[in-house]
Protein backbone atom coordinates (compact mmCIF):
# COMPACT_ATOMS: atom_id res chain seq x y z
CA UNK A 1 0.00 0.00 0.00
CA UNK A 2 1.46 3.38 -1.06
CA UNK A 3 1.72 5.51 2.02
CA UNK A 4 -0.09 8.84 0.10
CA UNK A 5 0.89 11.14 3.02
CA UNK A 6 4.27 11.00 2.76
CA UNK A 7 4.45 10.19 -0.99
CA UNK A 8 2.03 13.35 -1.26
CA UNK A 9 3.93 15.88 1.22
CA UNK A 10 6.75 16.03 -1.21
CA UNK A 11 7.99 19.15 -2.84
CA UNK A 12 7.28 18.74 -7.02
CA UNK A 13 8.31 20.56 -9.73
CA UNK A 14 5.18 20.09 -12.49
CA UNK A 15 7.64 21.78 -15.53
CA UNK A 16 9.29 18.60 -14.99
CA UNK A 17 6.31 16.25 -15.56
CA UNK A 18 6.65 15.66 -19.87
CA UNK A 19 10.91 15.30 -19.11
CA UNK A 20 9.70 12.56 -16.30
CA UNK A 21 7.84 11.08 -19.02
CA UNK A 22 10.38 10.98 -21.57
CA UNK A 23 12.58 9.17 -18.84
CA UNK A 24 10.56 6.61 -18.68
CA UNK A 25 9.77 5.94 -22.17
CA UNK A 26 13.56 6.48 -23.31
CA UNK A 27 14.26 2.93 -21.21
CA UNK A 28 18.19 3.43 -20.24
CA UNK A 29 18.57 0.07 -20.02
CA UNK A 30 20.31 -0.67 -16.39
CA UNK A 31 17.41 0.89 -15.20
CA UNK A 32 14.89 -0.89 -17.63
CA UNK A 33 17.01 -4.07 -15.95
CA UNK A 34 16.69 -2.80 -12.19
CA UNK A 35 12.79 -1.96 -12.71
CA UNK A 36 11.87 -5.63 -13.85
CA UNK A 37 13.04 -6.59 -10.46
CA UNK A 38 11.67 -4.08 -8.11
CA UNK A 39 8.40 -3.35 -10.30
CA UNK A 40 4.89 -4.79 -9.25
CA UNK A 41 6.13 -5.25 -5.40
CA UNK A 42 8.09 -7.89 -6.58
CA UNK A 43 10.91 -6.68 -3.67
CA UNK A 44 10.13 -7.07 -0.50
CA UNK A 45 6.06 -6.28 -1.36
CA UNK A 46 7.30 -2.81 -1.92
CA UNK A 47 5.97 -0.55 -4.35
CA UNK A 48 8.65 1.80 -6.30
CA UNK A 49 7.96 4.82 -8.86
CA UNK A 50 10.31 5.16 -11.76
CA UNK A 51 11.50 8.16 -12.66
CA UNK A 52 10.00 9.89 -9.49
CA UNK A 53 9.90 13.95 -9.34
CA UNK A 54 10.66 14.60 -6.36
CA UNK A 55 11.79 18.55 -5.78
CA UNK A 56 13.63 20.23 -9.06
CA UNK A 57 15.29 16.61 -9.93
CA UNK A 58 14.02 13.71 -11.09
CA UNK A 59 15.01 9.87 -9.12
CA UNK A 60 15.07 7.01 -11.16
CA UNK A 61 13.69 5.33 -8.29
CA UNK A 62 11.88 6.18 -5.51
CA UNK A 63 10.29 3.66 -2.69
CA UNK A 64 8.09 6.03 -0.28
CA UNK A 65 7.40 2.86 2.39
CA UNK A 66 11.09 3.31 3.18
CA UNK A 67 11.88 6.70 2.14
CA UNK A 68 14.64 5.41 -0.39
CA UNK A 69 15.67 6.65 -3.94
CA UNK A 70 17.83 4.01 -5.94
CA UNK A 71 20.29 6.00 -7.73
CA UNK A 72 21.97 3.96 -11.04
CA UNK A 73 24.72 6.08 -11.81
CA UNK A 74 26.04 5.63 -15.33
CA UNK A 75 28.64 7.88 -17.98
CA UNK A 76 25.69 10.44 -17.28
CA UNK A 77 26.98 11.58 -14.00
CA UNK A 78 30.13 11.44 -14.90
CA UNK A 79 31.64 14.94 -14.35
CA UNK A 80 28.51 15.97 -12.39
CA UNK A 81 30.09 15.33 -8.61
CA UNK A 82 28.70 19.14 -7.83
CA UNK A 83 25.10 18.66 -8.95
CA UNK A 84 25.29 14.74 -7.80
CA UNK A 85 26.19 15.93 -3.80
CA UNK A 86 23.64 19.27 -4.00
CA UNK A 87 20.68 16.93 -5.25
CA UNK A 88 21.74 13.99 -2.82
CA UNK A 89 21.87 16.46 0.21
CA UNK A 90 18.74 18.19 -0.73
CA UNK A 91 16.77 14.61 -0.76
CA UNK A 92 18.47 13.99 2.58
CA UNK A 93 17.28 16.64 3.90
CA UNK A 94 13.39 15.37 2.81
CA UNK A 95 15.11 12.57 5.17
CA UNK A 96 15.27 9.90 2.33
CA UNK A 97 17.94 7.76 2.10
CA UNK A 98 19.80 8.12 -1.81
CA UNK A 99 21.20 4.79 -2.75
CA UNK A 100 23.52 4.70 -5.70
CA UNK A 101 24.53 1.52 -7.87
CA UNK A 102 26.71 1.64 -10.83
CA UNK A 103 25.23 1.22 -14.23
CA UNK A 104 28.27 -1.55 -15.13
CA UNK A 105 27.40 -3.35 -12.12
CA UNK A 106 23.41 -3.73 -12.92
CA UNK A 107 24.73 -4.52 -16.60
CA UNK A 108 27.22 -7.20 -15.32
CA UNK A 109 26.13 -8.43 -11.72
CA UNK A 110 22.60 -7.97 -11.44
CA UNK A 111 22.14 -10.54 -8.56
CA UNK A 112 24.43 -9.09 -7.25
CA UNK A 113 23.05 -5.84 -7.38
CA UNK A 114 19.74 -7.46 -5.70
CA UNK A 115 21.53 -9.39 -3.27
CA UNK A 116 23.26 -5.63 -1.64
CA UNK A 117 19.99 -4.15 -1.91
CA UNK A 118 18.30 -6.94 -0.30
CA UNK A 119 21.11 -6.77 2.64
CA UNK A 120 20.98 -2.79 2.92
CA UNK A 121 20.14 -0.76 5.64
CA UNK A 122 17.67 1.15 3.67
CA UNK A 123 15.15 -1.82 3.24
CA UNK A 124 16.14 -3.89 7.03
CA UNK A 125 15.35 -1.78 9.01
CA UNK A 126 12.40 1.09 9.73
CA UNK A 127 12.50 4.29 8.04
CA UNK A 128 13.24 8.01 9.36
CA UNK A 129 10.00 9.45 10.32
CA UNK A 130 9.11 13.10 10.64
CA UNK A 131 9.18 16.33 9.19
CA UNK A 132 12.33 17.63 7.83
CA UNK A 133 13.98 20.77 10.62
CA UNK A 134 12.43 24.14 9.11
CA UNK A 135 14.86 26.75 8.16
CA UNK A 136 14.80 30.02 10.80
CA UNK A 137 12.81 27.56 13.33
CA UNK A 138 11.95 30.37 16.32
CA UNK A 139 12.05 28.74 19.33
CA UNK A 140 11.26 30.47 21.93
CA UNK A 141 12.88 29.68 25.77
CA UNK A 142 10.40 30.31 28.60
CA UNK A 143 13.25 31.34 30.23
CA UNK A 144 13.84 29.84 34.33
Amino acid sequence: MRKTNLYMSLPYNPSLKQRAKELRRAGNLSEVLLWNQIKNKQFFGLDFDRQKIIGNYIVDFYCAEKSVVLEVDGSSHDDKADYDAKRDAFLGSLNLVVVHIMDRDVKNNLSDVMTFLRNHTAFTTPPLRGTPPEEGNNMQSSGS
